[in-house]
């Protein structure tokens, strides 16, 4: 193990690298840019290739093309600029491909954008949330692994504090495990009838297959897709002081750090509080965090947006422990996603308060 201090966007693209990524393309979008510059100082080395594109539809279709090779490949931005990659993003996960995509999110406003998207068809990316720069490094390993896989796209979301905290971090290589052969890649020598390969949105790896799907037959298959990564991809959870709790406070990424602390203050107080983070945010951990929920009876959703994941945690519980949302968006005048928020003491006195409210309804 090697640990070095870094900043969380060098300590991600040190582990990208690490992990095999041998192809990154992207366009500059605070905070996601260092990133890039990072991938760019290191990739070269690495024999593999960094490239600023024009825009990031230029930028996605780059790591389409690398990803078809076979190459461990990713793209990333901020919400506004995976915008501009949706569509391409929705025929990735049609076309198979494995694909690691970075969100350093400008706040939590892009929950929906993660774990619905806005590209056509039916379709998931897996989705991955790191609290901490640590756990960053190892995540977006893992994403490599689940994208090669289960030949899909992984996004693994992060935001402003994430890319630009210093922590000592270890961004060693991680192994998970063999993945699948990438029988299916492009290498320009499979050419010719008998042994054509195609990687497509609309047809088989194969064009010799005599049986091979239609269109049709292949759209309904994503179906089977979905479910098959949905029960087989393990939900990852965070518990902490949850035990004895009789109410949670449920929090994704970086704010969980903080609540996390609130939670420590107000069991010095004699509250009997904890908190449940969602790790993976598709598949959602909905039956770990159900069964905390109904024990505890009650949930707090701190989200900075105006609240997008707290439809998850009510659909987990299905009415079975009462949720309550006391998040709302937080920016500083940039809008890069710095929450003034996000301050134990003020987070402090917003649970108290919803407490008091919780506890003002079950008197009445």
């Amino acid at each position: 193990m090697t640990r070095q201090l870094l900043e969380g966007s060098e300590a991600i693209a040190r582990a990208m690298v690490n992990a095999g990524c041998r192809f990154f393309a992207g366009y500059p979008m605070t905070p996601f840019t260092e990133v890039l510059e990072h991938m760019g100082k290191l990739l070269p080395d690495a024999g593999g290739v960094c490239i600023n594109a024009e825009s990031e539809l230029e930028a996605v279709g780059m790591t389409w093309g690398a990803a078809a090779t076979g190459t461990r490949a990713a793209t990333g931005s901020v919400g506004q600029g995976l915008a501009l990659m949706q569509e391409s993003l929705s025929e990735l996960c049609q076309a198979r491909l494995p694909v690691v995509v970075l969100n350093m999110a400008r706040g939590q406003g892009d929950y929906y954008q993660s774990t619905r998207g806005g590209g056509h068809g039916d379709y998931r990316h897996i989705v991955l949330a790191p609290s901490d720069v640590n756990e960053a490094a190892n995540l977006v390993q893992l994403a490599f692994h689940l994208a090669d896989t289960w030949r899909n796209p992984a996004l693994v979301l992060g935001d402003y504090y994430l890319a630009h905290v210093f922590e000592s971090v270890d961004t060693d290589r991680v192994d998970f495990g063999p993945v699948p052969d990438k029988d299916w890649k492009l290498t320009g020598a499979t050419g010719g009838t008998g042994h054509a390969r195609i990687v497509s949105t609309v047809a088989n790896d194969r064009l010799d297959v005599p049986d091979r799907l239609n269109y049709g037959q292949l759209l309904a298959k994503m179906d089977d897709r979905i479910e098959r990564m949905r029960t087989g991809i393990e939900p990852m959870m965070e518990s902490f002081r949850t035990d004895d709790a009789e109410v949670v406070l449920v929090a994704y990424g970086t704010p969980a750090r903080y609540l996390r602390q609130v939670v420590r203050n107000l069991r010095e107080d004699g509250v009997r509080i904890g908190l449940v983070r969602p790790i993976t945010l598709w598949p959602f951990p909905s039956d770990q965090m159900a069964a905390v929920l109904e024990r505890a009876g009650t949930a707090l959703v701190y989200e900075l947006n105006a609240g997008q994941m707290v439809d998850d945690v009510r659909l987990a519980v299905a009415g079975r422990a009462d949720v309550h949302f006391i998040g709302r968006s937080s920016f500083d005048e940039a809008g890069f996603g710095i929450a003034p928020d996000l301050d134990v003491e003020l987070l402090t006195i917003r649970v108290r308060s919803a407490l008091d409210a919780v506890a003002k309804e079950v008197v009445s």
